[in-house]
């Protein structure tokens, strides 16, 4: 049963006990090492030792080929700007959670900050550094907020790294069997068990959220490509957009239990902030 505290639990890994957010850590990081083996195996491009092992080590994007072959004009000054400007909004949002006596406002505004400082703030800079190197590293946040379609949120607007890793391991093999549209929503169904092992196991609470959240979304980006959703406007314009937005806010706690905040994102927070001087 969840409490107004942010008592940590621990859980029992093998012989030791560990923290909620630390497992929770442990799985993602487990996954990410699997997936990006993966896309290094599927290369094709010829590259050298060192090149490889910054596609590992130091891109957390899953385009093997273009890291490794790709060529790339340099950022702008003011691509560094906004990048460097959303990492230190994050960690601004992170320090402001603990200020918050509410502990679900607090994780949700923790769990904001963690998304500007990682994936818009530092992912944003190292694809600028790449970049400014001639490595074809494309940023993985694309302006989500202008998506005016499901379908452009989440193929080219939201985390394109998990996008090419689903498009590889879900969507070819299962299009010409079951047909692309259901090979799409599969895909989702497969971000949702994923987005499970991360999520809920770690938070011991809130099964199902996840996996019904990608459900939704799949199911509308199937919806809005039907002739009745062209008609009312969806998939483009400011109606496609309002959807979107709409459907991704209303959604969202689904993806984020209160478990997950109460028991796995709080903690975590406490935690970081104890290593503050």
């Amino acid at each position: 049963m969840l409490t107004e505290s942010s008592q940590v639990e621990t859980i029992t890994f093998l012989h030791w006990e560990m923290p909620r957010w630390a497992y929770m850590w442990g799985i993602a990081v487990a996954m990410f090492a699997f997936l990006k083996g993966l896309t290094l195996r599927w290369a094709r491009a010829d590259a050298t030792l060192a090149r490889k092992a910054a596609y590992l080590l130091l891109w957390p994007g899953m385009d093997a080929n273009r890291f490794l072959s790709g060529i790339s004009p340099a950022p702008e000054r003011g691509e560094w700007l906004a990048a460097a400007t959303k990492t230190i909004i994050g960690v601004f949002l992170v320090a402001l959670s603990q200020r918050l006596s509410h502990p679900l406002a607090g994780g949700w505004v923790a769990m904001i900050g963690i998304v500007l400082l990682l994936h818009f703030g530092l992912f944003h800079l190292l694809s600028c550094f790449w970049r400014s190197q001639g490595v074809d590293a494309p940023r993985l946040m694309n302006r989500p907020l202008l998506a005016s379609s499901i379908s452009a949120f989440w193929s080219r607007h939201w985390n394109v790294a998990f996008r090419d890793i689903t498009h590889r391991l879900v969507f070819l093999p299962l299009r010409h069997s079951i047909g692309p549209g259901a090979a799409v929503f599969c895909g989702f169904l497969f971000s949702g068990l994923l987005h499970e092992l991360v999520i809920t196991v770690p938070a011991g609470g809130g099964y199902g959220g996840p996996t019904l959240f990608f459900a939704l979304q799949g199911l509308a980006l199937l919806a809005e490509r039907t002739q009745p959703a062209h008609r009312i406007g969806l998939g483009k314009g400011f109606k496609g957009w309002l959807f979107v937005q709409t459907l991704l806010i209303v959604s969202a706690p689904l993806l984020f239990p209160p478990a997950f905040v109460i028991r796995v994102i709080n903690p975590f927070i406490q935690f970081l902030h104890g290593l503050a001087p």
